[in-house]
């Protein structure tokens, strides 16, 4: 835990918009979501999937401050700091889907085995792109760092197409990354929540994803030196429209598919990031509007801790029950859907779980501690 830094409004806005819309699409009620709050079946797009993304986005933002540390270190201790901070975020992730190690059974608890322990996930991403992005960053000028990441972006397209099943490399069962995780890992240890083992985290699908956390360092440091002129916003505007018309022209070659990470969705995602951030330095220090950002910077300043707070606690919700029923569905049924039954009464239940975490968080701001990994 450490005292805060000077920080740049805009992108803790940012980082504290993604947070919150991660806790909320996460925490769905009982009674049914919105459209807008479920990822794309397959194919296609939803606001939902730009949350994940947008996250990775601003992990390359806060890069563009804390790389800066690095021209004072020696390359062990670069190499160290990089490495130390990868292994914890990715154990957090993997011991965050075994918590809290046991189940219930007839016959009481019994251990989660670690034989069926989901391996890869949203944090085990994070760590590995953050890994990767922080090494190419720190031993490659911009334009090698730009030419491995068009590389990342078409050799996932020719992987795809030439090592899935013929006629289904888009799939979910054709896709060679799902076959490279059925090989790695074991059915076991893969995501199930499609129904059967399929992991939208998998290995090598977090390859195109390093490049939303690089060009969120890019965008970090462009708006550091041009972010706060009217030129520098009309430029990262026209730098996002020109990745989203890209992207929706890669689609029918390459469909946009946040289950894939498919790079058309990489550039659409990193478009619309883009867009987003402009309007934000638009509003907030171009036009000087500032009302309602303190919300979101409760949020934007212990972004990992509070994600991985809301989600521990909904697993503690599952977890523990009254009667026969888990703590999450009787909240939901014995009084979200009692005000309001249906979808209404979920979000209602999503919005209040967001801002118990955003209580811990203003709290953690009042003490002025932040946590770092």
């Amino acid at each position: 835990m450490t005292q805060t830094a000077q920080r740049f409004l805009p992108l803790d806005v940012f980082r504290g918009l993604t947070v919150c819309f991660m806790i909320i699409v996460n925490t769905g009620g009982t009674g049914g979501v919105y459209a807008p709050l479920e990822h794309a079946a397959w194919h296609g797009f939803t606001p939902t999937d730009l949350v994940f993304p947008s996250f990775l986005f601003a992990v390359g933002n806060a890069m563009s401050f804390s790389m800066k540390k690095f021209n004072t270190l020696t390359q062990s201790a670069v190499l160290g700091k990089i490495f130390k901070r990868t292994a914890i975020i990715f154990l957090l992730g993997f011991l965050m889907y075994w918590f809290p190690f046991v189940h219930h059974t007839e016959n009481g608890l019994a251990a989660n085995p670690f034989s069926h322990t989901r391996v890869f996930g949203v944090l085990q991403r994070i760590a590995l792109c953050y890994c990767f992005a922080s090494l190419l960053i720190y031993y490659c000028n911009k334009k090698v760092v730009w030419s491995i990441s068009a590389l990342l972006l078409l050799g996932y397209w020719a992987i795809l197409w030439f090592c899935g099943t013929p006629g289904d490399q888009y799939g979910i069962h054709g896709n060679a990354g799902s076959a490279l995780d059925h090989w790695l890992l074991g059915d076991d240890h893969l995501y199930h929540g499609e129904g059967f083992p399929f992991d939208p985290e998998g290995l090598l699908s977090t390859f195109p994803a390093i490049v939303n956390v690089v060009a969120g360092y890019y965008a970090g440091l462009f708006i550091q030196r041009e972010g706060k002129s009217t030129a520098g916003v009309l430029k990262l505007v026209l730098a996002g429209a020109v990745l989203i018309g890209a992207a929706w022209l890669w689609n029918p070659l390459f469909p946009i598919n946040k289950k894939l990470w498919t790079s058309s969705y990489v550039l659409l995602t990193v478009g619309i990031d883009l867009v987003i951030l402009a309007v934000l330095i638009m509003i907030i220090d171009i036009m000087g509007i500032t009302a309602g950002t303190g919300f979101f910077t409760v949020f934007g300043k212990n972004p990992l801790f509070l994600y991985l707070l809301s989600e521990v606690l909904a697993i503690l919700f599952y977890f523990f029950r009254v009667g026969n029923v888990n703590v999450y569905t009787w909240i939901n049924e014995n009084i979200f859907q009692q005000l309001s039954p249906g979808k209404f009464g979920s979000l209602l239940f999503s919005l209040s779980f967001m801002l118990v975490c955003w209580l811990a968080g203003y709290w953690l701001d009042r003490k002025r501690i932040y946590v770092r990994v």
